[in-house]
């Protein structure tokens, strides 16, 4: 792998988070002897410098085909990063702390591009079961969709609820039935009296018959109207004799005085 060494150089000190940072002890190549460095995470990199303030990195560990394990070492807290292969190296570093150690453990484990496969995978595979669960309920439990329908309003559903009338209220003995309900033929009450039907429900009464006019009394009730009719035509009259003579008048005001 070719690496630009200003490009690595601004990456490892760019300003953007990185995943995992700390000072850790790295045992030399050649020398056994630790030396105290600090350590910055950024994906599958793993860049070390001499000192927390360094602008560029002393070096870089890329974490692509490599284990992470806990190891026997002179320090305490010690773990390894070993690559595959006879002639690859290996690196020992050590922690200040248990929980420092299992911290790099963890991050340093979950960065390489494989790891991140691997739970692609896994997710997707839940995924795939999830989706198979959901259409197989759905299949089992729903019917097929039929045709489109409107979802009746308020007023439509109160409609529907509401019992039939009768067009035409059925009478018995010039009195109307008032029993409407929807299969119950019950006979009216012959008392002519409001009750209470088999159910105890209290029932309206009955509506009386029509009172017949006589014309005796049809002829009392139009004698008054042909009194009012008379009464208005003889003022119609009155007042148009006078508003035709105050006419007359204003005419001949306008004509002025006869020579």
């Amino acid at each position: 792998m070719k690496l630009n060494e200003r490009s690595l150089a601004f990456y490892a000190t760019c300003d953007s988070p990185a995943d995992n940072s700390g000072f850790l002890y790295k045992r030399g190549e050649r020398h056994t002897a630790y030396h105290r460095r600090w350590f910055v995470l950024r994906g599958n990199m793993l860049f070390y410098f001499e000192e927390r303030e360094s602008r560029e990195p002393v070096g870089v560990i890329v974490l692509e085909g490599c284990n992470v394990e806990l190891c026997d070492a002179a320090e305490g807290f010690a773990f390894a990063i070993r690559f595959g292969g006879s002639k690859s190296r290996t690196y020992v570093l050590a922690a200040e702390s248990q929980a420092a150690m299992e911290s790099w453990v963890k991050s340093l484990s979950r960065a390489s591009f494989d790891y991140m496969r691997l739970v692609v995978r896994e997710l997707e595979k839940q995924l795939q079961e999830m989706r198979r669960g959901l259409a197989g309920g759905s299949q089992g439990s729903r019917e097929p969709p039929g045709p489109w329908k409107p979802k009746p309003s308020g007023l439509e559903q109160s409609r529907e609820r509401l019992p039939a009338l009768p067009a035409i209220v059925p009478k018995e003995n010039g009195c109307a039935v008032w029993n409407n309900t929807p299969g119950t033929d019950q006979p009216p009450d012959s008392s002519g009296c409001a009750g209470h039907d088999e159910e105890g429900t209290p029932r309206p009464p009955p509506l009386p018959p029509r009172r017949r006019v006589s014309s005796g009394e049809a002829a009392s009730a139009r004698l008054p109207m042909a009194e009012g009719t008379s009464t208005f035509c003889r003022l119609h009259e009155q007042y148009s004799r006078e508003v035709a003579r105050l006419r007359q008048d204003w005419l001949q005001r306008q004509r002025g005085p006869r020579p």
